[in-house]
């Protein structure tokens, strides 16, 4: 097992995938450093600043996979530092004297941060993809059962008809409001760094911007007004957006799990032959999806507070900041990565158990409908009254149990203005859903889509 679990083999595909796990390798952390420089020389030969000759040779063998990546580990602990051993080891790769034209008027963290967001906005491309993904499978859920009645809970008690459409509906429009907030966040997030030794481009001189733009422009970033070495807000921003994000689906897991309960049985995560609820208890069906997916959005979540800890960096140049972040991006990745492809998977699988939602629906022998009674009652003896008078019938079925319908009947100031047949059209859950269905149709795109 490894000493994280997003390094060990036996765990890591429940923390991460192995498409973020490539992207933030060590392999492709090199690449992408290497990725910035060859750019930078690139850009640099063409403005005349560097010769055309060496800006080739560097971009031909700007590949990690010439760097002896052991030996460039060694040096980076004798030097503790990253970027100077990489440099050194380009020089012996390098013909002639090119290597001498690499990392011009760059520094340290220029490179870092760049290769950084090269990284993020390779996880981002992935995740975003999950997340449109989800939102086509709720929204064919929502449409599919947009009549299915089922039981509204609040406070964890049954409260009103709702249908279950209408309950995903909800998880669609969330999925849309972080979508939106996702999109907007990358045009603040995805943005380079190359501002030389303390954000002044003074080594370059006057071609200083000229260099920045052709740079982030060559890479595909946006290119910062001014230097953001210790202007962390753009990480804090994306680690809470990804919590956000992360925190839906995470609510989204833990309805299923909830509603998966044996005494409630109205949905189920995925199921097939051989999958294990327990070693001792060979009848158990557990949500082992769901509750790895609820784990994954908290952790998500508590990288939140480390990454606004970051904003808070010194002068300059803060090391502590980066050496937090350094810790934390690709964590947040994987996990996020790994949580919206759980998810999906649920989400295009879910059993759902129509009979059950019905069961449900009558397992307080009417109590469910006493906010219809009251609005019914309410005409006659006004709502107040109204509902002390449905509020006493239901407390003495709560605790001596009965029949609401027959504790209404036997009620005299009830059967004085309310016949049987019409309380028994007020108890009828599926009449009492509202609009449900409207909104449900509003969300997945029949009705008043803009």
């Amino acid at each position: 097992m490894g000493a994280y679990v997003i390094d060990s083999a036996l765990f890591r595909d429940q923390f991460s995938t192995a498409q973020m796990r490539e992207i933030f390798s060590d392999e492709q952390t090199v690449q992408r450093w290497l990725d910035v420089e060859a750019a930078l020389a690139k850009v640099q030969a063409r403005l005349g600043i560097i010769p055309q000759a060496a800006a080739d040779e560097i971009c031909a063998k700007a590949r990690a996979e010439l760097i002896d990546l052991p030996d460039l580990k060694r040096e980076m602990d004798r030097t503790s530092h990253p970027i100077v051993p990489l440099l050194r080891a380009m020089k012996k790769v390098c013909s002639g004297d090119a290597a001498e034209y690499i990392h011009w008027g760059a520094t340290t963290q220029d490179i870092i941060d760049t290769g950084t967001m090269l990284q993020v906005r390779d996880a981002l491309d992935i995740i975003g993809k999950r997340y449109a993904e989800m939102e086509g499978h709720l929204v064919k859920l929502a449409a599919t059962h947009r009549d299915l009645t089922m039981v509204a809970r609040s406070h964890g008690q049954q409260a009103l008809p709702i249908t279950f459409g209408f309950k995903v509906a909800v998880w669609v429009e969330e999925i849309r409001r972080n979508r939106e907030r996702f999109d907007a966040m990358k045009a603040r997030v995805l943005v380079g760094q190359f501002s030389g030794a303390v954000g002044t481009l003074a080594a370059l001189g006057d071609k200083g911007i000229a260099v920045q733009e052709a740079l982030f422009e060559e890479l595909g970033l946006g290119c910062p007004r001014i230097h953001w070495h210790v202007s962390r807000d753009s990480i804090a921003e994306l680690a809470c957006v990804l919590a956000i994000c992360t925190g839906t689906i995470g609510k989204i897991a833990h309805e299923v799990y909830s509603l998966q309960k044996t005494e409630t049985a109205e949905l189920e995560e995925p199921f097939a032959m051989g999958k294990v609820g327990s070693s001792t208890m060979p009848h158990k069906r557990n949500p082992p999806t769901c509750e790895t997916v609820v784990a994954l959005a908290r952790l998500v979540r508590n990288t939140a507070p480390m990454a606004l800890e970051s904003i808070m960096a010194e002068h300059e140049r803060d090391k502590i900041v980066l050496q937090t972040e350094r810790e934390f991006i690709s964590r947040l990745c994987c996990m996020c990565d790994a949580a919206a492809l759980k998810m999906n998977y649920v989400c295009a699988n879910l059993t759902v158990r129509p009979a059950n939602m019905e069961r449900n629906l009558f397992i307080q022998r009417g109590l469910l409908m006493s906010e219809a009674v009251m609005m019914g009652l309410s005409d006659r003896l006004g709502r107040q009254e109204a509902h002390e008078i449905v509020y006493e019938v239901c407390m003495d079925v709560f605790e001596r149990g009965g029949d609401f319908r027959e504790a209404l009947l036997a009620n005299p100031k009830v059967a004085a203005g309310i016949d049987a047949e019409t309380i028994d059209r007020m108890l009828e859950p599926h009449g009492y859903t509202g609009m449900a269905g409207l909104f449900v149709d509003r969300v997945v795109g029949k009705v008043g889509a803009e």
